[in-house]
């Protein structure tokens, strides 16, 4: 009862405070805080950085960070094989990560949600002719059927969007269709169906708002994946062409300097490696949020 009392007593910030600490979700802070950094730096690179990201200049070539002999400030984590700023290219390449990331997302993820949506309710026929897709498509090794498809249309944004998109949708698929499977036996489904209720309206007003939580903790946990993928690519030379600067063509440019330039390659593998574990961390936390079971627990 003193336990209660003082809780009740207590000032509601500190209450609040106390319990994300006591919680062990103050470490979200740390994955919050690096996607934000990232996601601002990609949304005002413009404005972040006075350097073209794409301007050769020879004369500033393997500059090494600020902090060693030859460094400067004014190129702080030094500059790559053509004398270009490698802050700025990372900057420029957290853009292309994202929008890559987001596009395939958008793209593989609706494609997958709605055939998912569409197998799952109907059954029969077609629920196995869009599963036995989905596994065929789920067993092409990814980076593989991805330089086919780039070599095939030629490397670009949207060719790379297209070919991560056309492996990302399976994923999607057979998950929301089992979440229909279970769902679709449930009492509110039958009574829409004694309703009156067309199949369109069912999928649509009845279960898609209850597989939207599974949607959203896929979209967040397959974010990471997405810019691995992307960032392969454009190391084997298979994605966006250069000079568009992206994460895997700076690691890939400097893997002939490691041994005398070694900053070229492990700050954008760095960044990869913060950034896609931030959004795994973050992915893993809101599937326990949104997850009911887990939320008590």
């Amino acid at each position: 009862m003193i336990a209660t009392s003082d809780a009740v007593q207590a000032p509601l910030p500190m209450s609040v405070l106390k319990r994300f600490v006591m919680s062990r979700r103050w470490f979200l802070l740390i994955p919050l805080l690096i996607l934000t950094i990232m996601v601002t730096a990609a949304i005002l690179a413009e404005f972040l950085t006075p350097y073209s990201p794409t301007e050769i200049s020879l004369a500033n070539r393997l500059r090494p960070p600020f902090w060693e002999e030859r460094g400067t400030l004014e190129h702080p984590l030094g500059t790559d094989p053509m004398g270009r700023d490698l802050l700025t290219r990372m900057i420029y390449g957290a853009r292309v990560s994202l929008v890559v990331a987001a596009l395939a997302l958008l793209v593989g993820g609706g494609i997958g949600a709605a055939l998912g949506l569409i197998a799952g309710y109907y059954g029969g026929r077609l629920d196995a002719l869009v599963m036995r897709v989905a596994d065929t498509t789920m067993a092409f090794p990814i980076i593989l059927f991805a330089i086919l498809f780039v070599v095939v249309l030629g490397g670009s944004l949207l060719t790379t969007v297209l070919a991560v998109a056309l492996v990302l949708w399976a994923r999607y698929a057979r998950v929301i269709r089992g979440e229909v499977l279970s769902l679709r036996e449930r009492d509110f489904i039958a009574q829409a169906r004694i309703a009156g209720c067309s199949s369109t309206r069912i999928i649509v007003v009845h279960l898609f708002p209850n597989i939207l939580n599974t949607l959203v903790v896929l979209l967040s946990l397959q974010v990471g994946w997405v810019i691995i993928v992307e960032a392969s690519l454009s190391f084997l030379g298979a994605g966006i062409p250069p000079p568009t600067p992206t994460w895997g063509s700076m690691i890939a440019e400097g893997r002939d300097y490691i041994a005398t330039a070694w900053w070229v390659s492990f700050f954008p593998g760095l960044a990869i490696l913060a950034t896609v574990l931030s959004f795994n961390l973050f992915g893993d936390w809101l599937r326990d949020a949104l997850d009911p079971k887990l939320r008590q627990m």
